[in-house]
């Protein structure tokens, strides 16, 4: 995540020097598009047109004026820092147009009615490329992280603010390109609101796959609950589709609702709507990546060379029989060992992993071992681990076994598919290099089951989810009320 960030500081390193040398360059005056009523322009059209200083004498000068559909092209010449105001009259004297300019740090001029300023192509050009070169790197480093590394918090950011990259990158391109081919019609003014409101378009933009994902999970949830018994755990799914329609439903609202009121108001109303699509956009950009590191995670195949497979246990039969979930994990370890070693020929230890809970009666590794036997496994490649009570400690302590018998060999654990991508994590904080393999379960029981994966993988770090999403909001809402 340093790396992607020190990447993402260059560029923006790189982009502000561009618009420097391009504004000492290449942008030395300013020219004004001034937008014109009907009757103004036909005013101005019967020719003999002026113009003067009417205020701010030796801060700018303008230059030729031309009329063009609907609007007056005006050159700016800088001379000096201050305000100025320009007057254009027709050909009776009489004022048509009064433009407030302002000539601030290197004679830039800053257009006080359109928002508009010298070299402000120059800007729109590299926010546009800062955020497809963002794109570029989150792409870059999320499938840099391969192997155990992928097993990471920073992948499920790379994978989903990837796509919030993606989405700022083209309205972005859309933005830019319609100020430049027509400056007239598109203002500063709309590129700020396009640009305060990426939030809002992101979850515009996103709306038909999260109403097909929420649709999807809900379906999944229902037919859950009418093979298990009602339980909150069991319901996960059908909150998270309900919130996650509830939050675009009031996005649209926001969306499309006419406001009235003073430039303020507007600001403080625009204020409100941003910092919540921050808040929406920043979940569903979480929740997006998780998902989509859980379904890669589950459907990856590590490479036939390991030295020890880890098997995450899990409730079992009080006869000592494995329910479908904890044989599915078993088996999924078994089918692995036993194609490693037709292909290669390398026998890896099995260290099935668990303790004994309250209800049991014998550790999970314990019932584990006499399923493997069953199997034909020879006991000499079976190692139980049986202290463990929870996820990072199957992790802790099988890699106390692993140190034992393969101090550096290669390592791959067994769970349940749903259950891999967090189980990686976990490795990674026990200091255990190992790749993940999942056992199928049945189709209504994966995606709720993945959202309590979600769930927990962000409880763990709710502090710093907490804090990233306050600087953002803090961020787009100074933001607004700045530009407007």
């Amino acid at each position: 995540m340093k790396r992607a960030g020190r990447q993402i500081a260059a560029c923006a390193g790189i982009l502000i020097l561009f618009c420097l040398v391009c504004r000492l360059t290449f942008f030395r005056s300013y020219t004004a598009y001034i937008p014109l009523y009907p009757r103004a322009e036909e005013r101005l059209l019967q020719g003999g047109v002026t113009e003067s200083v009417a205020e701010g004498e030796g801060v700018a000068h303008p230059g030729e004026i031309r009329l063009g559909d609907g609007y007056v092209r005006l050159p700016i010449h800088p001379d000096s820092r201050g305000h100025t105001v320009i007057e254009i009259r027709d050909r009776n004297g009489d004022l048509v147009i009064s433009h407030g300019l302002r000539v601030g740090p290197l004679r830039t001029v800053y257009d006080e009615q359109t928002g508009g300023f010298t070299g402000d192509a120059a800007v729109l050009i590299a926010v546009t490329l800062f955020w497809w070169l963002v794109f570029g790197i989150m792409l870059w480093n999320y499938f840099q992280n391969r192997g155990p590394d992928y097993y990471a918090y920073s992948t499920i950011y790379f994978a989903g603010f990837s796509l919030l990259a993606l989405v700022s990158g083209i309205v972005m391109t859309v933005v830019t390109a319609e100020h430049l081919i027509s400056p007239a019609e598109y203002s500063m003014r709309s590129a700020y609101s396009a640009i305060n409101s990426a939030g809002m378009h992101f979850m515009m933009i996103t709306l038909p796959a999260v109403v097909v994902f929420a649709a999807a999970m809900g379906i999944s949830n229902i037919v859950l609950l009418r093979h298990v018994t009602p339980r909150v755990q069991n319901v996960l799914g059908l909150v998270i589709s309900v919130l996650l329609l509830a939050g675009e439903a009031l996005g649209v609202w926001f969306f499309m609702r006419d406001f009235s009121g003073s430039e303020w108001e507007g600001r403080v109303q625009s204020m409100i709507e941003n910092v919540y699509a921050t808040a929406f956009v920043y979940f569903e950009c979480m929740l997006a990546g998780s998902v989509i590191c859980g379904i890669r995670a589950a459907r990856y195949q590590p490479a036939p060379d390991k030295d020890a497979i880890i098997i995450l246990g899990c409730w079992f039969r009080k006869d000592g029989t494995l329910p479908p979930l904890l044989r599915g994990r078993v088996d999924r370890a078994l089918a692995f060992w036993r194609n490693q070693k037709e292909k290669t020929g390398k026998e890896a230890f099995l260290i099935p992993s668990g303790g004994q809970g309250r209800d049991e009666p014998m550790p999970e590794a314990e019932a584990m071992r006499r399923y493997l036997t069953e199997q034909q496994i020879p006991e000499r490649l079976i190692r139980p681990e049986t202290r463990s009570e929870n996820t990072f400690q199957n992790m802790a302590y099988s890699r106390e076994i692993i140190d034992e018998l393969c101090p550096e060999g290669k390592v791959a654990y067994a769970t349940t598919n749903y259950h891999v991508f967090r189980s990686g994590v976990w490795a990674g904080l026990a200091g255990l290099r190992a790749e993940g393999i999942g056992g199928k379960t049945r189709w209504w029981f994966w995606p709720n089951a993945f959202m309590r994966e979600c769930a927990g993988l962000l409880q763990k770090r709710w502090k710093q989810e907490l804090l990233g999403l306050a600087l953002l909001m803090l961020f787009f809402g100074a933001l607004t009320l700045v530009l407007g």
